[in-house]
């Protein structure tokens, strides 16, 4: 788990003007890296921040973010060069790793810390226990993916046995699966926010549980390349991180108020006081890391959720495929900045 100590005011303060004046010293044309992200969603807050607040302008860098919808597109898009970081599931890696691969994908920064996913009831009661679920039409996640994994640990620690216990839906793409709960399909759905906050406002059900408190903490989204292009544009994947981290360090200081006023211009279609909420229930439970650091602990349970769901040939050590040297740096850089 990341420590979520604060940092004073003055100290953030100092630490973010000093490296600003650090970025500015960079390739004033600016470093191009294209991102692509797994889904648009407040899950990734520290992201759109990092963008809003010119972290990576400042580093030198300008990015260019794409929404590829799918793990599996997604990592298609990075194997191929079509872009240079991907925002994705750090399964995705161990499976790349599992094929074989003579060009690995590297995991270098940790972006959140727990499963993104709610338990949303069409019909829920006064209150909840998890033994209303069984014998239930749930509508889940793509097989293999993140989130379907995360929620099927989370069913199996309540005695619930997906294969067997409920009637399992996971045949919809990722794109459409609230559209598909919104049309009538399932009792239950596994959603990421904002998409909860807004159908809870349609009146077409409530949060009932979290799947991130439930499954624990987990290197869940990570940012990632190939190894290759790590080892040509390691100076930019430093730059990359320290940004990351600045994005990081601003959401744990700020309100989620003045967070979703950041992050509004990547939600344009979204109210803000549904962002506001979707941002505070996210906070509420440690949802996104404090920094970028993947630990062995956490990596060990992401082993256990995927060994859980028989999507694990053998465990793959963290050191096989993460790098956190960047993560270290970027952290030693703020230290180094806040006693100048």
């Amino acid at each position: 788990m990341k420590s979520r100590k604060k940092l004073s005011l003055p100290l953030i303060i100092i630490m973010l003007c000093c490296s600003v004046l650090a970025g500015c010293g960079g390739n004033s044309a600016g470093v191009k890296v294209k991102i692509g992200e797994v889904t648009r969603s407040v899950f990734y807050a520290p992201q759109y921040v990092a963008l809003s607040q010119n972290f990576f302008k400042d580093e030198g860098l300008e990015v260019e973010l794409q929404t590829i919808p799918g793990g599996d597109k997604t990592m298609t898009a990075l194997l191929s060069g079509a872009i240079d970081v991907a925002l994705v599931g750090s399964e995705t890696s161990i499976y790349v790793a599992q094929q074989g691969a003579d060009d690995p994908v590297i995991n270098f920064a940790q972006l959140t810390q727990r499963d993104g996913t709610f338990l949303f009831a069409r019909t829920p009661g006064a209150s909840f226990n998890w033994e209303q679920v069984r014998n239930s039409t749930f509508l889940g996640q793509r097989k293999g993916g993140m989130p379907q994994m995360a929620g099927a640990f989370a069913l199996a620690k309540k005695g619930i046995d997906p294969a067997t216990d409920i009637t399992l839906i996971q045949n919809i793409d990722f794109a459409n699966i609230a559209g598909a709960f919104a049309s009538g399909t399932g009792d239950y759905v596994q959603l990421f926010e904002p998409q909860a906050s807004i159908f809870e406002r349609e009146g077409r059900g409530k949060v009932v549980a979290s799947f991130g408190v439930e499954s624990g903490y987990l290197p869940y989204t990570v940012f990632m390349s190939k190894k290759s292009y790590i080892g040509k544009n390691g100076d930019t994947v430093q730059k990359f991180t320290n940004a990351i981290l600045r994005a990081q360090e601003w959401v744990e200081s700020h309100k989620p108020e003045e967070i979703a006023d950041a992050i509004l211009p990547y939600f344009d279609k979204t109210d803000r006081d549904i962002v506001v909420s979707a941002v505070r229930r996210y906070q509420e439970q440690d949802t996104y890391a404090v920094h970028p650091v993947i630990d062995d602990k956490e990596w060990n349970n992401l082993l256990d959720v995927m060994e859980n769901a028989g999507e694990l040939k053998e465990r793959v050590p963290a050191g096989q495929i993460v790098d956190n040297s960047f993560a270290e740096q970027a952290q030693q850089n703020m230290k180094d900045a806040a006693v100048q």
